[in-house]
């Protein structure tokens, strides 16, 4: 059987919450790539480029959002996470957000058919 690959994306600000969803769905057996280069504080150009080439790799089927409560923001999304889910948009990937939508982009994300998991993360189909 193939081994599932997601995509993690998400707020360095939250990057502890993105560590510990990655062991998490390790242990659900998915293959899980990071934004290595952003956590290595690797200049935004080339971070997101790198990025990038990892959702669009045609073995990549998943991305999720880890969309954690920022500076008091509940389901926080900023620009560059939002940048990662309209590029996986297009590339037609199944995309998830960990919590519930983020308000400011509800249209976009409800549009584009952006899975909530509420936290729950066995709800990755």
């Amino acid at each position: 059987m193939k081994k599932r690959i997601i995509v993690l994306c998400g707020s360095m600000k939250v990057k502890e919450d993105i560590l510990k969803i990655k062991e998490k769905l390790e242990k659900m057996d998915f293959t899980v790539l990071l934004p290595v280069e952003c956590m290595q504080n690797k200049p935004k150009e080339i971070a997101s480029r790198a990025h990038f080439e990892r959702i669009e790799n045609k073995d990549n089927e998943y991305v999720l959002i880890v969309n954690s409560t920022k500076n008091g923001i509940k389901n926080y999304i900023g620009p560059n996470s939002f940048a990662e889910i309209a590029f996986a948009f297009y590339f037609k990937k199944k995309i998830y957000v960990l919590n519930d939508y983020y308000e400011p982009y509800l249209d976009e994300l409800s549009g584009w058919k952006v899975k909530e998991l509420h936290g729950n993360l066995e709800s990755i189909k």
